[in-house]
């Protein structure tokens, strides 16, 4: 079985420079917590937000809208993939996570990621600090998932004796995840234990990535299998493959502008194994057409890799009546065909 998630970047409505009309932007917000909810009923696992901050997204502090959401479902798993964790006090992220696992009903999914190196910058922040730092804080919440009371000394936080409140609902722990895009990210955190997600690069790059987070599972003691490993991918879906063809040409253009300042990309080279934690934006990341065609490309693509779990970003940056039919066609036709697929 292949489990489906929605991955949600939350686009910011209008491109256009100028800032949208109040009332418009309170009737964005409705129509995809609306949308959000019905993901529930259309057979996804869970929703992953992504955390973004000074332009395109309105997923600033998606813990927010992990809240909003949790009041109006049962049983979607809710997370975010991942916090970004060099912004933040490590008690403060460490109380956030118990208060939310407690207003989901015990579905957090406890994402976590270093940044993205151009909104660091906007902050006088390098990408070597963000390291350090998002390092710190990973080992604080180890710490207070394993205990009470907390004590650190770090570069960068020091404290003693916290008791950092509430505890999590789920014990020891709720699933852990943290985003890679390169095989030592990836061995970093199996050696953390942590589960991955990882998007962009090509199938035969991800895999690389994906075999070395099993290598170094097996060299600390753990199985590895599909669940601790997530594909990201766009898709776009219609009843017609012409149709999912023409909104999977704009949705391409639409996130190829979005990453091209970004200077992780490896612009105009051939798909390697990515180093310094860089990628490249493949042909692989863009899936268009019919349900049946995309629920193929999906299950071709997890079964080259291993992966248990598929993260869908539907119709990127699209109108939200377009976003909207696209989870209602891919829950109701392509969802079942995910469920049912053997790795």
């Amino acid at each position: 079985m292949i489990k489906p998630w929605v991955f949600e970047f939350f686009p910011e409505l209008g491109d256009d420079g100028q800032d949208p009309e109040p009332h418009d932007v309170a009737d964005y917000f409705a129509r995809y917590l609306d949308l959000w909810t019905r993901d529930e009923a259309l057979g996804f696992e869970g929703i992953f937000f992504s955390e973004h901050h000074f332009g395109g997204s309105f997923s600033a502090s998606p813990n927010l809208l992990i809240a909003a959401v949790a009041a109006r479902t049962r049983t979607l798993r809710l997370g975010v993939m991942g916090v970004v964790l060099p912004y933040y006090h490590p008690a403060r992220v460490v109380e956030e996570i118990g208060l939310l696992d407690y207003l989901t009903g015990g579905r957090l999914e406890l994402g976590t990621a270093i940044g993205v190196p151009q909104e660091l910058a906007r902050l006088n922040m390098t990408m070597g600090e963000a390291r350090e730092r998002n390092d710190e804080i990973i080992d604080v919440i180890d710490a207070a998932l394993a205990q009470r009371v907390v004590s650190f000394q770090g570069k960068y936080f020091s404290f003693s004796n916290l008791r950092l409140l509430p505890r999590t609902f789920q014990r020891p722990s709720p699933p852990r995840w943290t985003a890679v895009v390169s095989a030592e990210s990836a061995r970093r955190a199996a050696r953390r234990r942590l589960r991955i997600s990882t998007g962009f690069n090509s199938t035969e790059t991800i895999k690389t990535i994906f075999d070395a987070y099993r290598s170094e599972a097996d060299a600390v003691g753990f199985a590895a299998g599909p669940d601790y490993l997530a594909l990201r991918r766009r898709v776009t879906v219609a009843e017609t493959a012409a149709e999912a063809h023409v909104y999977g040409a704009a949705a391409s253009q639409r996130l190829k502008r979005f990453v091209s300042n970004d200077p992780r990309v490896k612009q105009n080279v051939p798909d390697a194994a990515p180093s310094g934690g860089g990628f490249t934006l493949s042909d692989d990341e863009f899936i268009a057409g019919t349900p049946t065609d995309v629920a193929e490309q999906i299950i071709a693509q997890c079964r080259a890799i291993g992966a248990g779990h598929f993260l869908t970003v539907l119709h990127w940056g699209g109108p939200i009546a377009e976003v909207a039919e696209a989870h209602e066609l891919f829950g109701r036709k392509t969802i079942p065909l995910l469920r049912e697929a053997s790795l």
